[in-house]
């Protein structure tokens, strides 16, 4: 039966990359760790340029930040992983007689987003190399150039340093049917799927095992216990981070009133310009599409005074976020949902409950599993918000999008891929790293459990024997 080009490509790419895992099986420790390091050294000699090529043809973001984000993906990536044990026996308990043994998947296929395109290629290079992992890339549609070069870049590194040839590839033709027939390729492995919800439905119906991301519709909450002048330089540290693009910023502040009168000012003087509710109104219209319940792609990580002139009004010099009054949570609500720009959302409650109550309808409208902000010194209400609210990661005093990241402002795993678990249709609640690119195979030696051999098999068929009967005998003298 004749093939398609689709096909026949995805069996080229596939059978390069087969042949690169196959390569791979027979290097070490030493050698994947030179690889890991030339991969580092280059994403972080290369960062300013990345940042630019990456601002140049997205138009999303801000060069410095951008350069962060390349910091992140490099250094803090690199030093979580770079003495851990990724080849071979990794483990083992004497007492237990288990040797845990590291594997690798074999081909990968990783998205990257718009919002963070050449941070994302260095983080999932590094840790597809420390795990002997061949990875393809699939890049958005408008972040492929600068995708494709950072990875040329990282490849020729990891190239000189020893790695296989085709150990990182790229998708070149742009026609949505060379994915799919990747997607569902006999030879790929695992999907990393990060970008928007359709990449990542798409990737759960390819019937392939999937790391996927859900959406982040981040809330903050600032309680009356909080340090208030803390809890205003971090909310904007966060939210005008490369013009709102990660997924882990902040989308709406919650407070109490009493304390709004307090905070405003704190934040105004941050560079935060209080809207109107018709300047709210028209911001809604213009950063979200009301008819496919959609943030405008258009809009994504363009900068306050922008958003602010297209939605017809204009905002003083040095307005850093737009902070727009909301009346609700749901359909009927743009501003409600995630909006990867600096547009805050405000909800002005009468107490905390309330406030509570509407953090949890913002993350089960389009952050179930993701991110959650509070910022407290009363740990009741710090409990309050681990026990109610649908989140891998709660964040305690701490701007969401550097602490989600992790690495920075807490000890939570450096990564550029964050997972939101079952309630969003992910399989984890990880910041995903090195772990989950690894089958752990176990080594089990004969060990008796002598609590087991000491019961007569006779007592098993005894009516007789009850539970409680037979678990007094099982743990006697023990």
């Amino acid at each position: 039966m004749p093939t398609s080009i689709y096909e026949d490509y995805a069996n080229e790419l596939l059978g390069r990359a087969v042949a690169a895992a196959n390569a791979f099986k027979s290097f070490d420790q030493a050698a994947v760790d030179r690889i890991v390091y030339a991969v580092f050294k280059a994403g972080y000699d290369h960062r300013l340029e990345f940042a630019r090529i990456a601002l140049d043809e997205t138009g999303t973001g801000v060069f410095e930040h951008k350069v962060i984000k390349n910091v992140w993906a490099s250094l803090l990536v690199y030093e979580h992983i770079k003495n851990q044990k990724t080849v071979g026996p990794i483990s083992h308990d004497p007492v237990t007689g288990i040797t845990e043994i590291a594997q690798p998947h074999g081909p990968i296929l990783a998205m990257t987003p718009l919002t963070n395109p050449t941070s994302t290629t260095i983080f999932k290079s590094l840790i597809a190399m420390k795990t002997r992992n061949p990875l393809i890339f699939s890049p958005h549609g408008s972040s492929r150039q600068c995708s494709h070069a950072a990875l040329e870049v990282l490849y020729k590194a990891a190239r000189a340093a020893g790695a296989p040839e085709h150990c990182l590839q790229f998708i070149t033709p742009r026609h949505p049917d060379y994915l799919w027939h990747i997607m569902r390729h006999r030879d790929l492995a695992l999907i990393i799927a990060t970008g928007t919800r359709q990449i990542v439905k798409e990737a759960y119906a390819s019937g392939k095992p999937v790391i996927g991301i859900g959406p982040g519709n981040v809330p903050v909450y600032v309680d009356a216990s909080a340090d208030l002048p803390l809890a205003a330089e971090s909310i904007v540290l966060s939210k005008s981070f490369d013009n709102g693009t990660v997924c882990a910023s902040e989308q709406a502040l919650v407070v109490e009133r009493k304390v709004a009168r307090k905070l405003k000012p704190l934040l105004q003087a941050k560079g935060c310009y209080f809207c109107t509710k018709d300047q709210s109104r028209k911001l809604g219209e213009i950063a979200f599409d009301a008819a496919n319940q959609i943030m405008r792609a258009d809009i994504v990580g363009k900068p306050a005074a922008f958003l602010a002139e297209r939605a017809g009004f204009k905002v003083p010099a040095g307005v850093k976020l737009l902070i727009a009054p909301c009346d609700g949570v749901g359909r009927d609500y743009p501003l409600s949902h995630e909006i990867l720009t600096p547009i805050l959302a405000y909800y002005e409650v009468a107490n905390p409950a309330r406030a509570l109550d509407v953090c949890i309808r913002l993350t089960a409208l389009g952050g179930r599993g993701h991110t959650v902000s509070v910022y407290a010194n009363d740990e009741t209400v710090v409990q309050a918000f681990i026990d109610n609210l649908s989140a891998g990661r709660i964040c305690v005093n701490t701007p969401a999008t550097q602490g989600a990241i992790g690495g920075t402002y807490n000890t939570l795993t450096p990564s550029f891929t964050l997972s939101c678990g079952t309630q969003a249709g992910n399989i984890f609640t990880d910041n995903i790293t090195t772990t989950h690119l690894l089958n752990i195979h176990r080594v089990a030696r004969r060990r008796l459990n002598a609590r087991w051999f000491q019961i007569p098999d006779a007592m098993w068929i005894d009516p007789k024997v009850d539970a409680e009967e037979i678990l007094a005998r099982f743990n006697r003298n023990y």
